[in-house]
């Protein structure tokens, strides 16, 4: 109902009801009808073929952070129908298309690659959305602010994505980033800490119970052996055996400490590969977890023995 009818005219009554098929507004009680022949601007749900659904579109798609223009923007002869116009306008529309490419800001431009390089990483890496759209929005604030000057345009951008997988909690190591946008690792961190930084982003540390499902799922272990693996981290956290480590390796140890209990071992490299990690690692958090929580009489217990 429209903000600006508060009563009726008639009666002063508030007792108002707005009927959305006949766009009119009558009152209750004295049957006044207030408004009529009011515009419906709502869908149009009745739709058999394609042309009939593009009519009754009255909006166009959401804005998204994920093109440089917002998705709001036009490109001039992008339709297929240009080219059943004459010579003398086909020409005409391309000079303009030109023209178009031409007078783009060099942050367009810029924006115009590296949402593309976004797309493709975040594809590989198989990110929802909403890390897309976080990531963008990063990026999009980074070339504002003139971070991106001095730095390849792949490192930044693969510097958003971690930032945005760290703020919706999807845990993404950075050799999954490495592997997928082919920049080091290391100068991935470097960027990372550097936009984060300069942008004022706050990131609170990776949990390692982040990482339990997906490890779990590529070591092909069960639900109980999962549960298990949270329970150990839960008492590790607890046992401050998590701060100053790696989430990974002490996620990593953990199921393999779960995976030895409920009697589906598997190897220190097997974990490791999965993890990212080195058999170093392994070994060394999975000694800390045996000794400080004093797990070793319980792996014992099931007769398996230690690599």
């Amino acid at each position: 109902m429209p903000h600006y009818i508060k009563k009726c005219p008639e009666c002063g009554s508030i007792n108002l009801i707005f009927k959305e098929e006949q766009g009119e507004i009558i009152c209750r009680d004295c049957g006044l009808v207030i408004e009529e022949k009011m515009i419906d601007f709502s869908h149009e749900w009745r739709e058999f073929d394609s042309e009939q659904a593009a009519k009754s579109r009255r909006s166009g798609a959401p804005i998204t952070q994920t093109k440089y223009d917002g998705g709001l923007g036009t490109s001039i002869g992008s339709s297929s129908d240009i080219y059943k116009l004459d010579q003398k306008s086909k020409n005409k529309f391309f000079r303009l298309q030109k023209w178009q490419h031409r007078i783009s800001t060099a942050i367009e431009r810029n924006l115009k690659l590296a949402l593309a390089e976004l797309k493709r990483v975040s594809s590989y890496l198989k990110l929802p959305s909403s890390v897309i759209e976080e990531s963008a929005g990063i990026y999009r604030m980074a070339v504002q602010r003139g971070l991106v000057r001095g730095r390849s345009m792949e490192s930044v951008v693969a510097g958003a994505l971690y930032a945005a997988c760290r703020r919706h909690e999807v845990p993404r190591t950075l050799d999954e980033l490495s592997e997928a946008s082919g920049i080091d690792k290391k100068e991935i961190g470097r960027t990372y800490r550097f936009i984060t930084r300069e942008l004022g982003i706050r990131i609170l540390p990776s949990n390692p119970v982040d990482y339990i499902p997906r490890f779990a799922s590529a070591l092909k272990l069960n639900a109980e052996t999962q549960s298990k693996a949270v329970e150990i981290l839960e008492m590790a956290q607890k046992a401050e055996l998590t701060s100053g480590r790696g989430p990974t390796g002490i996620a990593a140890a953990s199921l393999y400490v779960a995976a030895l209990m409920n009697n589906e071992k598997r190897t220190q490299r097997e974990v490791a590969d999965v993890a990212g990690v080195t058999e170093v690692t392994i070994r060394n958090r999975y000694k800390e977890l045996l000794k400080e929580l004093k797990l070793d009489t319980e792996v014992k217990k099931k007769n398996i023995r230690e690599e």
